[in-house]
């Protein structure tokens, strides 16, 4: 059985984060959706509508996917370690570079295929602009 993994916030879910898991999901048999935490989104200065364990429900709720986690605040890595994915998947817009992330895998003895998934409609389904929509809507 090939395992694969997903990551993201998946604030606001919509049809570009079901076509991502529906692209993961063709390259195995067993989808697994880390979802990022809450204290690495303030690390990072972006702020959620919904909580982590908002997220890990409404993601949980999807058939597509068959387990939802939630990340490791200290070590992204971790994650990976745990569960040991053949395939990770990226988002089209995942901000990481695929080169540094094998090498940091590789270093960890974790050896396995990294994919990038295609943009869904990214001018209109994409959390940042509907965020930005919703907002300016209530002014």
């Amino acid at each position: 059985m090939k395992t694969v993994m997903c990551f993201g916030t998946f604030d606001l879910l919509h049809l570009g984060h079901i076509d991502y898991f529906q692209q993961a999901k063709k390259y195995g048999d067993y989808l697994i959706v880390v979802i990022a935490r809450d204290k690495t989104k303030e690390k990072q200065r972006k702020a959620s509508v919904f909580s982590e364990q908002e997220r890990l429900t409404l993601i949980q709720n999807l058939k597509i996917v068959d387990k939802v986690v939630l990340g490791n605040v200290d070590d992204h890595y971790a994650v990976i370690e745990e569960y040991l994915p053949n395939i990770l998947c990226l988002g089209y817009d995942h901000p990481v570079d695929e080169g540094v992330l094998l090498q940091q895998l590789n270093q960890r003895g974790l050896h396995l295929d990294i994919k990038r998934m295609k943009p869904y409609k990214s001018e209109n389904h994409k959390s940042s602009k509907m965020k930005e929509i919703i907002l300016n809507s209530s002014s």
